[in-house]
Formats: C-alpha cells, sequence, structure tokens
C-alpha cells in the first residue's frame, strides 16, 4: 500500500479537533498518535485510510496512509480528503476578522481549529436525524448501535449502512433499537427518496445555501437545525449559524455573561458581524462548551 505527505499553510489545530473527533464511538481515533482512520466509499468500493497529524499548527503536515485502497486510487483519495479536513481552506484570516467582536477571546484560544466535514453527504444526514432533539450521549450510543447493527465494518472501521439498505428496514427494526417512532420513519423515509434518487447529496452540493435549506426542509422530518448542520458537516459552507441550536444559546449566555440565554433576535444582531464566516463562530463557541466540560470533568 501506499504513503502520502500532505502539508500546506498554517495555522491548522488539528491537535483540538482531535478531542472532538474522539467523542465519537464510530470514530477510529487514535490520540496519542494523532490519527484516525477515515471510511470512504471509492467508485462504490469500501476504502480505509489513515490519517495522521505529523506537523505544528504554525506548520502542518499529514500523513496518509492506505490501509485497503490501491495505489491507483491515491489521486481520488486525496481529493476526498481535502474535502473533509478542509486543507486548502486558509484560516490565518479568521482571527484578524474577529479580532473587534465578543467572539475575539475564543479565535485566539482556539486558533486554527478548523471545521472538519463528515465523510459523506449521506452519513452526515442520518448522523443528523438520529441526533434530533436527544442528548450527545445518548445521540451517540444510538448511533453506534445503528452503525453496528445494519453497517459493514472493514478493517476495523464502521461504514454507515446505504441508503438501499436503510430504506429496506422497517419500524419495528429500529424501535428495537430505542428510536422513536417518527424517527424511525423519518429515517426510512428519507433513506427511500436518497435511494431512488429523488434526493441527490452530491447535486446539492451545487446548489446555494438557501436552495439547499428550502430542499431538505420540504421533506418530513427534516427542519432548519438538520439543513443547517447538513450545511456545515456535510458540504463545509463558512457562513453558517444555527441560531435555534441550544449549545450556541448557552455558549452565548456564557460568554456574555447573560442572566439568561439570549433571544433569536439578540443572536441574529451579533451574528451580523461576524458574517461571512459564522460558521467558524458556531464552531468556536461549541468548543467554548466542550473544553469547558473535558476541564470541569478532569478537576
Amino acid at each position: 500500500m501506499w504513503e502520502y505527505i500532505v502539508k500546506f499553510k498554517g495555522p491548522y489545530n488539528f491537535n483540538l479537533l482531535i478531542n472532538r473527533l474522539g467523542r465519537d464511538p464510530l470514530h477510529e481515533v487514535n490520540k496519542e498518535e494523532r490519527s484516525i482512520k477515515v471510511p470512504l466509499l471509492i467508485q462504490n468500493e469500501k476504502r480505509v485510510v489513515e490519517v495522521q497529524f505529523i506537523g505544528r499548527t504554525e506548520d502542518p503536515a499529514f500523513n496518509v496512509r492506505s490501509i485497503n485502497a490501491p495505489k491507483s486510487e491515491q489521486d481520488l483519495i486525496l481529493k476526498n480528503l481535502n474535502e473533509i479536513f478542509q486543507w486548502d481552506k486558509s484560516l490565518s484570516k479568521l482571527q484578524e476578522h474577529f479580532a473587534k467582536t465578543e467572539l475575539a477571546p475564543l479565535f485566539y484560544l482556539f486558533a486554527g481549529a478548523p471545521i472538519i466535514r463528515e465523510f459523506d453527504p449521506y452519513r452526515c444526514l442520518v448522523k443528523c436525524i438520529i441526533h434530533q432533539q436527544l442528548n450527545l450521549k445518548f445521540a451517540a450510543t444510538l448511533s453506534e448501535r445503528f452503525v453496528k447493527g445494519f453497517g459493514e465494518e472493514v478493517e476495523g472501521v464502521w461504514f454507515y449502512p446505504t441508503p438501499e439498505k436503510v430504506s429496506s428496514l422497517t419500524v419495528e427494526e429500529l424501535r428495537e433499537m430505542q428510536f422513536s417512532e417518527r424517527k424511525a420513519e423519518y429515517l426510512i423515509q428519507t433513506s427511500e427518496k436518497v435511494a431512488s434518487g429523488q434526493l441527490d447529496l452530491e447535486k446539492l452540493s451545487e446548489l446555494s445555501d438557501e436552495e439547499i435549506i428550502k430542499q431538505l426542509t420540504a421533506l418530513r422530518g427534516i427542519g432548519p437545525w438538520t439543513a443547517e448542520n447538513m450545511l456545515l458537516f456535510a458540504y463545509g459552507r463558512e457562513d453558517i449559524y444555527p441560531v435555534g441550536d441550544i449549545g450556541i444559546q448557552n455558549a452565548l449566555k456564557k460568554l456574555l455573561n447573560l442572566e439568561k440565554k439570549p433571544t433569536k433576535d439578540m443572536m441574529i444582531q451579533l451574528g451580523e458581524k461576524w458574517a461571512p464566516y459564522r460558521s467558524y463562530a458556531t464552531l468556536y463557541l461549541w468548543l467554548s462548551m466542550e473544553n469547558e466540560k473535558v476541564r470541569s470533568e478532569s478537576e
């Protein structure tokens, strides 16, 4: 098998994101080695590559090692990984952009933290549907049951079940895993649309943010929160700000020392100064809460 070194201009703080990736029990993460094994569907073949951070925040570099992919697929795999890890996105402009905003301390503390996309759009959509209105711990447990029950393990890495597989399931099968009846229906019906081609997740990437939200929210069981998370983590859009997200609301309450969570109007007004990089504002606000939790748990 083959290896390839990827180098690019920093900052790029992968060390910070490895903890976030490691919270998903379906991610094969090695924190000591600063690596993650990535499942990819390449020309309908299940491929696994290991991506290891071997550089520093200001001088980033990754070693990409194939586990079961032939050399002939190297260029296509590197293209996929570049889209997932967004190695070609310059993050140096962010600290300057946010320097005179309320979020300046976060962009100093988490400087160079990138937005890392989900490994494929359908995986992202399934994960979003499962996570709807659940606490993170149970959502992770439910996702793990689902994938290990109906997905496939290749080279020690779990692939989510295909839309064809999910569309063939019954509500009762998912109810046995503790899915609610409605969530089971949403997941199966959405997968049917993907399997039939009625919902083309690849073609959606060519549309504007507004058009993607419009098409996704037209589907039963998909609201603005799911659509916005798809824009963030399936398509890597840079100016997404889910004001309905409780985590964002709590992060702003804490950061701004508010007595109660900010109103929607207040959040929208704050966000106007953060455009056109509100996706990074969203990520860094989440990071502020996640890292606070890590610190309190370790004390």
